[in-house]
């Protein structure tokens, strides 16, 4: 076994309790003691049996009695400071590790496909949306939720004639929320909506739009919602709606702040809409309990469809 002393090593032979060194200072067995570790530790140079041995000590918070009695006695004695570092190595650590962790994150960008990478990172303005100029899905196509397809047929009317609602001041609703459980065919159907109207169909995530970033899913709404006025008449579709619309101030923990930014984003795009903009805004949930009451104020998601299971008759329909 080796100890460290100054500049080199102080090989030890074998360990002792404090009692006992003190014992073996007593009967003046110590020749000398080396102090490591700012005192805390111990190693001394003992005459056993007319043998010399360096046996190590680990030494209680105080030790003044041992350092009266040495001094008494006339052993040597010899206090050992630790080794500072060198301040180069700090300062190459302080540099290297930010450095070695951009090339980490650079390195894993470039490897994944199409060198998108890391979410959050790099293309952090661009919405993850699908533009589908014609769904090819109509009505007919979805069997089992008859009446969800009469509720919306208000709006296939609106988006193909928008010039004859505007001239009696009918007042056409900007969002609809599909409500129901999954796999109930809500995504199928705003696709049919966008199809029997046939205008484009803008598709996308909301749990797309949350990444590491404060400020990132803001500006994806903003996106998506440019390229919708550019394309007017349109649908946009957020599924998941859930994911950033759930009411605010539940105490989700750290990522709170990006989801209420991307929340509040798409209310202010919603509200900015004129009534003749041809936008409509279809989200789809699950928990259309947990949404934000903002989000089902008139002029935004007052429009809700419910997208049940089908019944019996609508079962064979789907069979058929």
């Amino acid at each position: 076994m080796q100890q460290p002393g100054g500049g080199g090593f102080q090989r030890v032979t074998g360990r002792v309790t404090y009692s006992r060194l003190l014992e073996f200072v007593d009967e003046g067995s110590v020749k000398r003691v080396d102090f490591y570790d700012l005192g805390r530790t111990a190693v001394a140079t003992v005459s056993v049996g007319g043998r010399e041995q360096q046996l190590v000590c680990d030494l209680p918070g105080a030790t003044t009695g041992l350092i009266e009695k040495l001094t008494a006695k006339g052993i040597s004695i010899e206090v050992h400071q630790p080794e500072k570092p060198n301040p180069l190595f700090n300062v190459l650590g302080d540099v290297a590790f930010p450095l070695l962790l951009i090339a980490g994150l650079l390195f894993l960008r470039s490897r994944a496909p199409g060198g998108g990478g890391i979410p959050g990172f790099g293309n952090q303005g661009q919405a993850k949306i699908m533009i589908t100029p014609e769904t090819g899905v109509k009505f007919e196509d979805v069997a089992g939720i008859d009446e969800a397809k009469e509720e919306l047929m208000e709006i296939v009317d609106f988006l193909k004639a928008p010039e004859r609602f505007v001239k009696v001041g009918a007042k056409i609703p900007r969002g609809v929320l599909l409500t129901g459980p999954p796999g109930t065919g809500k995504t199928l159907m705003a696709k049919a909506l966008a199809g029997e109207s046939g205008v484009p169909f803008i598709q996308s995530s909301a749990s797309e739009f949350i990444e590491l970033f404060v400020g990132v899913g803001a500006s994806r709404v903003r996106d998506i919602f440019k390229q919708a006025k550019e394309k007017a008449p349109c649908i946009v579709f957020i599924d998941e709606i859930d994911a950033i619309g759930r009411q605010r101030g539940a105490g989700m923990g750290g990522g709170n702040d990006e989801r209420e930014q991307t929340l509040n984003q798409i209310l202010t795009e919603m509200d900015g809409f004129e009534g003749n903009s041809g936008v409509i805004v279809v989200a789809a949930t699950n928990r259309s309990d947990i949404l934000d009451n903002a989000l089902l104020r008139p002029g935004r998601f007052d429009r809700r469809v419910q997208v049940g299971l089908p019944d019996v008759q609508g079962r064979a329909q789907i069979l058929e």
